[in-house]
């Protein structure tokens, strides 16, 4: 093969994301040099033209590629035009991409993927963060944040050509549009480091959910307005904007400039009404975003002299049920949208009553979050389930779900004790812990918000001390997550279980492992026998950490919150009793004590009753398995909320 040909044919390998869930693909670039830790776009533009041609003289890769680009370019030839748009303010595709800060992102990366797995003619929208996310490092105890600048080319973006303009108080800023593959399907994101934006225009899109307030609000007018601008630029027939939360709402100002020509301002909102769905995140107030009347004033002041009509107008889109000097992006969304949904059924309720009386806030449905089953079940897992539960597994088809009677013992304990010993050797290189495979592992891992709980455990030293201490029946407590960098009593939670890992109580059996991502995320997953999960109830939305943590064999111990409050059975998992108290601190006490006293007879089951515990994981398989996947996420969009 000619070498350059080589190169270009990597170059298109490695700038669509498909890698990510294509054991084979990863596989052809673990036979380039570099480092494993890297993007293989930047491993492939590091080659040198020896390595380059040494490569191309290598026959078996040579043939490996040549059926990769057949099998991508057939794939990606299959694309239909993209009728429908995912306007989100994150997305995890890989842990190589850090433009997504948690469960928000890569539950928007995994749409994404099944989307290019079903043929579902979808595009996304979202910004170029040219720092993307910080990065966790762990100093004297304590969590501190460093930043990375994120190369688009190293990445594996491509630049559209299409620059797009916002209107601003006082001027416009300008959009690059990058161009991201994620199989079939585009991904489109919106990036102001460039001239003629002025320096603090060009940082408007530096870094994920950091600066001000008003900071906050000028990526979200990026993100509506330019998002919907790139969409049209494209030549695009987008017909339906799917927001994932309110940060793109502003997308309702462009859609309505677009009609009100020639029409009153109710008369536009009601045919925007049609093209737009909304899917709400939180459960809580504190997690909607709002823009105080003298921020956002000005920007929509913009709208509203174009139109010819009063600024009150535009403000009562959006104006806040509880507090009238607040613009509530989730009410934007609820007050134009035509049908709207919660990420849990639980979820759904809530929402019902978060949003009374606020646009459509009462007819809230719910599509239960998935995950994409590819990307986040081990390869030799998948290996194992594709020989015996046949392809449809990954779509969450409950035919093939059915035949994990057919997984016998052996197998099954070496799934997970390979599992573990992967979860193993990644902890002694990113912490320098060492634990034992054998041992029981339970893992938590997700973002250190205070409802979340993440030091739950620590209420009852002395329960934590009798369990961690029993070298006859091991277990180990394996810990990740960030918190927000402005988000002081996270911070704490994080410094507690360092702390707590450095002490006698533990016995050596607790770790913490620093900067998670979501190739740790995989390995933590797939590596623990346990998922524990002990939120305030009802405040996690859906919780999708345990929906991966299935997938690969792990059981979950969890408050009957989000996704895990539809799904048990009693048998496919356990429950954490409740507790019945409306004052927090007993509340914890009492949960934390159900907590310790449930993990102590899953203990005694999985080191006493080998086969009891074997014959549950494959229990959770059976009726968990068709229901975890995004697959089967995506389906119900299309049936509720896409065709509603």
């Amino acid at each position: 093969m000619n070498p350059e040909t080589l190169r270009t044919d990597l170059w298109h390998l490695a700038g669509n994301y498909r890698w990510t869930w294509s054991a084979s693909t990863r596989e052809l670039f673990e036979m380039l040099p570099g480092s494993a830790d890297t993007h293989p776009a930047q491993r492939v533009s590091d080659l040198d033209d020896q390595q380059t041609s040494a490569l191309a003289a290598n026959d078996d890769l040579v043939s490996a590629l040549a059926a990769e680009m057949k099998e991508l370019d057939a794939l990606v030839a299959s694309a239909e035009p993209p009728t429908i748009s995912y306007c989100s303010p994150e997305f995890g595709l890989s842990a190589h991409l850090p433009l997504y800060a948690g469960g928000l992102g890569v539950l928007a990366g995994d749409h994404l993927k099944s989307a290019s797995d079903s043929g579902s003619p979808l595009a996304g929208v979202g910004l170029f963060y040219a720092e993307g996310v910080f990065r966790q490092v762990i100093a004297d105890g304590h969590q501190t944040e460093t930043y990375r600048r994120v190369d688009p080319f190293h990445v594996g973006a491509s630049d559209t050509g299409v620059v797009v303009q916002v209107p601003f108080p006082g001027r416009d800023v300008h959009a690059r549009v990058w161009r991201i593959d994620v199989g079939r399907v585009p991904l489109l994101l919106l990036d102001t480091d460039i001239e003629p934006n002025s320096a603090t225009d060009r940082s408007i899109t530096d870094r994920l959910y950091a600066g001000s307030r008003e900071h906050r609000l000028e990526q979200e007018m990026i993100l509506g307005v330019g998002g919907a601008r790139a969409l049209t630029a494209m030549g695009w027939p987008i017909g339906l904007h799917h927001l994932n939360e309110g940060h793109a709402g502003f997308i309702v100002l462009e859609l309505i400039d677009r009609l009100i020509d020639g029409a009153t301002l109710d008369e536009a909102r009601a045919q925007v009404r049609n093209g737009l769905v909304f899917t709400t995140h939180t459960p809580v107030p504190a997690g909607i975003d709002r823009f105080h009347s003298d921020t956002i004033t000005p920007y929509l002041r913009l709208w509203s002299d174009r139109w010819g009509v009063e600024v009150e107008s535009l403000w009562e889109l959006g104006e806040d049920s509880e507090d009238d000097t607040m613009f509530n992006m989730a009410a934007l969304c609820l007050r134009s949208a035509r049908t709207a949904n919660g990420v849990s059924e639980l979820h759904g309720q809530v929402s019902r009553k978060l949003f009374a009386g606020v646009g459509i806030g009462d007819d809230i449905g719910f599509v239960t979050n998935g995950v994409h089953a590819r990307t986040w079940t081990a390869p030799h897992t998948q290996a194992i389930f594709d020989q015996t539960l046949g392809e449809g597994w990954a779509d969450g088809h409950g035919e093939a779900w059915d035949n994990v009677a057919a997984i016998d013992d052996e197998t099954l304990s070496e799934i997970r004790r390979q599992s573990s010993q992967q979860l193993a050797d990644l902890i002694r290189y990113r912490s320098g812990d060492v634990i034992d495979p054998d041992a029981l592992i339970i893992g938590f891992a997700r973002r250190f918000a205070p409802y979340k709980r993440a030091s739950l455990f620590l209420r009852r030293p002395d329960l934590v001390e009798d369990i961690l201490g029993d070298d006859n029946r091991p277990v180990h407590l394996v810990f990740a997550g960030k918190a927000h960098p402005s988000d002081e009593i996270g911070k704490q939670l994080v410094a507690d279980l360092l702390a707590a890992q450095a002490s006698e109580t533990v016995n050596g059996r607790l770790t913490f492992i620093p900067d998670y991502e979501m190739d740790v995320a995989l390995a933590l997953v797939a590596g623990s026998d346990i998922w524990l999960n002990n939120p305030i109830r009802p405040r996690e939305a859906s919780g999708t950490s345990g929906e991966k943590a299935v997938l690969n064999g792990a059981l979950n111990c969890s408050i009957l919150d989000g996704w895990w409050a539809e799904m048990y059975d009693g048998h496919n998992g356990w429950e954490i009793t409740p507790s019945t108290s409306p004052e927090p601190d007993t509340r914890d006490h009492e949960e934390a004590t159900a907590m310790l006293a449930t993990i102590a007879a899953i203990n005694t089951e999985y080191h006493g009753s080998r086969p009891l515990f074997l014959g549950r994981i494959r229990h959770a398989w059976a009726t968990l398995g068709p229901k975890v996947t995004s697959a089967r996420m995506l389906r119900d969009y299309e049936d509720r909320i896409y065709s509603a």
